[in-house]
């Protein structure tokens, strides 16, 4: 195994080459504002943010329990960027007409420009994507376990908290987040370079996953006729990949990623904020899909090669790390932990900038506007408010990385990386009703969605947020098992005797629910002047329906 310090020195100093990358990207924007040489590539590799230690860990982990289904999780954001060019074009258009820069303005400003929506909208975004970066830290968490073991020994110590590597790594990503994320106060400005740090990362994850498919395929095995073979004698690997298809959750696992991929916040920022031309849209329509093609490609060659070698001995999340170690191949194994540090870093960095800015436009900002009134705030000078808001900005990303670390610790650090990010997903989902009825339904309300929106969260929270503080041990599990106060029909996994898979249980509910909702409010009410005049913006008059 190779010594702790060198994987340390490594680590740190791919961190330094990065913010050295960011400083060139906007120095050479600086002193050459039209130049475009390339930009299309940057743009299209910086969506690949949507791959994170979720894919490089995560996908072989799914692979070794569910065979092929792991692939759900990129066939909606394939065929959204494949087959959706009119809809993200459109989406683009009136954000930067509207001067919109994330999921919460986007809602806002279609309904009325509401702040309640807006603020709402907020709230969802922060406590659902918490568990999301919760999965980056476990994921950096025990990939830094598994190269190196415990970093500090149990009797040096300068503080009781140096003991946790968790803590250790929200710290530092924190840091990361401030130092790349909070240069420019204009949320509209675009950050060319670390756009240009966010695609050199996606290179290298990318490249780290090919290295490690293609020594598995061709070094462990003598190519992927020999793997077949040695799957197809080992019945307990065959059968995982032979299992047969559940249609009803590749259904709406599709659906769901098609909807992360739309309404992520970071998938905003970098698709909507980071535009600077209908160019660059047309290259990641070819160019994204491609990419998840390639991530994917020897995820079923290496979770087979894991359960072939390991059984059920390792942790399958950790196969891209661990076959390299116990073959000898530590360099490899060094360059798969940067591939995956790459892809948790990237999804922290532009996730937490993102929510630290809908934090502060949406719900700081006017809180600061109603106490001391948009007149006197205007008197503090620009250059104050600025830094005000830069520190408002670093504060939220500080507390959000916190939450991100206290959700892992509640939640226990048990269940899969895949179970964690698809919660966040569930909750991003809750977006939908309002996202789409802002871009093709008239007579959507300011009403409508918030009531869609807080019945869809607020359910979401009590069938699929609830129990996995109950499965960790944090809460009773009496709840789970004979529902609260004994009432059977409010078993949150199983509301009103409905039995289907706990996931696909409370994604169903708080998805119906939250559409009910949203459609029966809207219809009861007679939209407002303010939503009638942003219907017209959003909703052209030969798409609403007749």
């Amino acid at each position: 195994m190779l010594h702790g310090w060198i994987v340390i020195l490594v680590a740190t100093a791919y961190i330094l080459l990065l913010f050295a990358i960011a400083s060139f990207g906007d120095r050479m924007t600086r002193n050459s504002p039209s130049r475009a040489g390339g930009r299309p590539f940057i743009y299209a590799l910086s969506l690949s943010v949507y791959c994170t230690s979720w894919t490089f860990f995560g996908s072989v982990g799914n692979a070794t329990r569910n065979g092929a289904e792991f692939l759900t999780i990129y066939i909606g954001p394939l065929l959204v960027f494949a087959l959706g060019y009119p809809l993200l074009r459109r989406i683009i258009q009136i954000s930067k007409t509207e001067s919109i820069t994330s999921i919460a303005d986007f809602i806002g400003a279609r309904y009325g420009k509401s702040q309640s929506v807006a603020a709402l909208a907020t709230l969802i975004a922060v406590i659902g994507v918490i568990p999301y970066i919760a999965l980056q830290l476990k994921a950096v968490s025990f990939s830094v376990t598994t190269m190196v073991g415990p970093l500090i020994t149990p009797g040096f110590s300068f503080a009781p908290f140096f003991n946790d590597i968790t803590l250790l790594i929200a710290l530092g990503m924190a840091i990361f987040s401030w130092a790349f994320g909070t240069r420019h106060i204009d949320a509209t400005e675009h950050q060319e370079g670390l756009m240009l740090a966010i695609a050199t990362e996606a290179i290298v994850k990318l490249l780290a996953f090919l290295a490690v498919g293609f020594w598995v395929t061709y070094w462990l095995f003598d190519g992927p006729f020999d793997l077949v073979r040695a799957i197809s004698e080992a019945p307990e690997v065959a059968d995982v990949f032979e299992q047969p298809i559940n249609v009803g959750n590749w259904l709406i696992l599709s659906i769901l990623s098609g909807f992360a991929v739309l309404m992520l916040p970071r998938q905003i920022h970098v698709k909507v904020t980071e535009n600077n031309s209908d160019s660059e849209l047309k290259c990641a329509t070819w160019m994204f899909p491609v990419y998840l093609v390639l991530i994917n490609l020897f995820v079923i060659p290496i979770a087979a090669a894991g359960m072939l070698r390991f059984g059920q001995d390792v942790n399958p999340d950790t196969y891209v790390l661990a076959l390299p170690i116990d073959a000898g191949q530590e360099w490899l194994a060094l360059f798969a932990f940067i591939g995956g540090l790459s892809a948790a870093t990237a999804m922290v960095i532009v996730a937490t900038v993102a929510l630290a800015i809908m934090i502060s436009n949406d719900i700081v900002v006017p809180l600061l506007l109603r106490r001391q009134g948009e007149a006197d705030l205007m008197k503090s000078g620009g250059r104050d408010m600025s830094r005000q808001l830069l520190t408002i900005r670093r504060l939220a990303i500080f507390g959000i990385l916190l939450l991100a670390y206290a959700y892992y610790k509640a939640a226990g650090d048990t269940a899969a990386l895949v179970s964690i990010g698809l919660l966040s997903f569930a909750a991003i989902a809750q977006f939908a009703p309002a996202f789409i009825g802002a871009l093709y339904w008239r007579r959507a309300t300011s009403l409508g969605a918030l009531a869609g929106l807080s019945s869809g969260f607020l359910l979401w929270g009590y069938t699929l947020l609830l129990p996995t503080f109950a499965q960790s041990g944090l809460l009773s599990t009496d709840f789970l098992e004979t529902g609260p106060f004994g009432l059977s029909g409010l078993n949150p996994q199983s509301l009103f005797g409905l039995q289907l898979d706990p996931f696909i249980h409370g994604t169903l509910w708080s998805l119906c629910v939250n559409i009910l909702l949203f459609v029966g409010v809207s219809f009861f009410r007679k939209p407002l002047p303010a939503d009638t005049r942003q219907a017209n913006v959003f909703v052209p008059a030969e798409l609403a329906p007749s």
